[in-house]
């Protein structure tokens, strides 16, 4: 197996092997200059795993170093696709592209039962300001959400369960393009038959708060609905000085600003967890002018997926009340994001019997509902599952957070990330 070069034409001649002197430098499998990972689940087996991680453990980072240089935005993930397919080919799978043009799906082994892992491959929108010598090559975006550790982990997770002497039914790969895209492309992925005969699905995610070695868990939602509101107002303008004979745009504007949330904090249960926060206002250019057009986005997230399905109609309902005295008109656009990840009770028992068999019985802990949205919750709209935080934080300096150009992971976590996957996996098979 090769090696890839995380660096492309930075070290040695441009488009040719880096040279063995540079300290990141990633070579063939004849040599490898950068220090091994340490592997904290080491000897807890099976034989086969810890086998092919010993063999292998070099070409796992190169993987990642080289995701990580060469991010794709969503639905444009063609390089990992193209990299995942020719990994698993290696490897003596039959994986296939989703009908998309990016992602993957693969089965391993063979039976009617079937338990499927879930990565997500694509990036984030922004400069990345790690200073990393693997960092970004792409202007403007960046693996800032450690997708590429995701992809990472289950490309890994799969080459080592394809060599397995025997595996008690079927594993499916799901690489999944499109996350960070509402509402999600997991939705492309269920279409696409990603879940057809699946018994139980699982997922993990990097949490910069948590130790490299240790996993979140909890039973019921772990993460939180997310919709996007976009509310547009026309008015026939006019001069500040006469705002009686025009409707005022910006009083209107105003109005939903502040009266909007206020409203739902007392039509919807306390306990669900319900925020709405504006991110975007716009209106106008002058000061003694009333302007025709604005323009107001915020996104609206809830803990509780009852109240989820109610807040479309009440959010329409409230606004069309709150703008009638004023006489602007108003279009309403109303997106639906994500529904929030619920592990479900047994999938969650499972998962953590695969995490305490991969790292010990003392890796697991608890974990707090986030208010961020995740599009695996499409898939447990479906099937039983479980999700989990995956600790990436080296244990020293501060903890980077996610979706930030200088967040920065433990490399260690990708070892502990496949030992995960591989074992909660084999729980759920048995």
């Amino acid at each position: 197996m090769t090696v890839l070069d995380s660096r492309p034409e930075s070290a040695g001649e441009p488009g040719g092997s880096p040279s063995a002197d540079s300290a990141d430098a990633l070579l063939t499998e004849s040599g490898v200059s950068m220090a091994p990972l340490d592997d904290l689940g080491e000897g807890r087996g099976p034989f086969w795993l810890d086998e092919w991680l010993v063999a292998h453990a070099a070409d796992v980072l190169a993987w990642r170093r080289h995701i990580h240089a060469n991010p794709e935005l969503a639905r444009r993930e063609y390089g990992t696709t193209e990299l995942v397919m020719s990994l698993l080919r290696s490897a003596g799978l039959a994986p296939k592209v989703l009908p998309g043009g990016t992602g993957v799906v693969c089965d391993i082994g063979s039976g009617t039962t079937c338990v499927a892992l879930r990565a997500d491959m694509d990036a984030l929108p922004l400069t990345e300001a790690t200073g990393l010598p693997y960092a970004s090559t792409v202007d403007g975006v960046a693996h800032a959400c450690g997708h590429d550790l995701h992809t990472t982990v289950l490309l890994a997770a799969g080459m080592a369960l394809a060599t397995a002497p025997e595996l008690p039914g079927r594993v499916r790969l799901v690489f999944q393009p499109a996350e960070e895209v509402m509402p999600g492309g997991a939705l492309d992925a269920i279409d696409a038959g990603v879940l057809d005969g699946v018994d139980r699905i699982f997922g993990l995610h990097c949490d910069p708060r948590l130790p490299v070695g240790q996993v979140g868990m909890r039973v019921g939602p772990l993460t939180s609905a997310a919709d996007l509101i976009e509310l547009r107002l026309t008015s026939p303008g006019g001069h500040t000085s006469r705002p009686h004979l025009t409707a005022d745009l910006v009083h209107a504007l105003g109005t939903v600003i502040t009266s909007l949330p206020a409203l739902l904090s007392r039509r919807v249960d306390p306990r669900s967890g319900t925020v709405l926060v504006w991110g975007a206002v716009h209106a106008g250019e002058a000061a003694n002018a009333v302007p025709q057009q604005g323009v107001l986005r915020g996104t609206l997230r809830t803990a509780d997926h009852e109240t989820w399905k109610s807040l479309e109609p009440l959010v329409a309902s409230s606004i069309q009340s709150l703008l009638a005295p004023t006489g602007v008109g108003y279009d309403l656009n109303y997106r639906r994001g994500v529904p929030p990840v619920v592990s479900e009770e047994e999938s969650t028992a499972l998962m953590r019997a695969g995490v305490e068999a991969a790292l010990g019985d003392e890796a697991t802990t608890g974990t707090e509902q986030s208010s961020g949205g995740e599009d695996f919750g499409w898939y447990l709209e479906h099937v039983p599952g479980a999700f989990a935080r995956l600790g990436v934080w080296s244990g020293e300096g501060s903890m980077r957070d996610l979706h930030q150009p200088t967040f920065e992971l433990d490399e260690r976590a990708l070892l502990t990330g496949i030992r995960v996957m591989v074992h909660t996996a084999l729980a759920a098979l048995a």
